[in-house]
């Protein structure tokens, strides 16, 4: 699915993805209003792993990359497009950043804050408790996928006599 879009189509990119899906449209609209545009440069980093936090992302235009710091070297994770979501755990437990994210290409993003929540809450809050339970299936489908890759690589070595034997699928 294309969800490069536009400037202005901010309301159509939220809600055409799971997070936002079900939410009444003057909730998306308040969003899309009260929401900060952030301009990322090619390889120029949104945040950092470490980083305090307040907010997730969804990506209007662009690529980005999500890198996982390790022994003083940066490695891929994934890549993410226009339409993804970037940093929704750091709505439920105000953690500092567990990833970096760099642009690939020159992104735009929409950033989403707990204040924005908060506003949602204050106004409705059957529409606030949909959002939350929407990032929260989100980070458990996030969850899931991360069980399933651990546990084929798991199955696919085996570690004796102090060495890694791997096994092919």
């Amino acid at each position: 699915m294309d969800f490069n879009v536009k400037e202005g189509n901010r309301f159509g990119l939220l809600k055409s993805i799971p997070v936002f899906g079900a939410i009444r449209e003057d909730v998306i609209e308040q969003l899309v209003s009260d929401a900060p545009i952030i301009q990322v440069k090619q390889g120029d980093y949104l945040f950092r792993e470490g980083d305090s936090t307040t907010s997730m992302y969804v990506i209007e235009t662009g690529q980005v990359a999500v890198l996982k710091a390790w022994n003083n070297k940066e490695y891929l994770l994934k890549h993410l497009y226009a339409g993804d979501c970037i940093g929704e755990m750091a709505l439920f437990d105000f953690f500092p950043r567990s990833a970096s994210i760099v642009a690939v290409q020159n992104s735009r993003l929409v950033e989403i804050t707990s204040a924005n929540l908060l506003d949602i809450y204050d106004r409705d809050l059957e529409q606030f408790t949909l959002i939350q339970m929407n990032l929260g299936r989100e980070v458990t489908r996030r969850l899931r996928d991360a069980d399933e890759r651990l546990f084929k690589d798991r199955i696919e070595a085996a570690i004796s006599d102090g060495g890694v034997t791997f096994y092919s699928s």
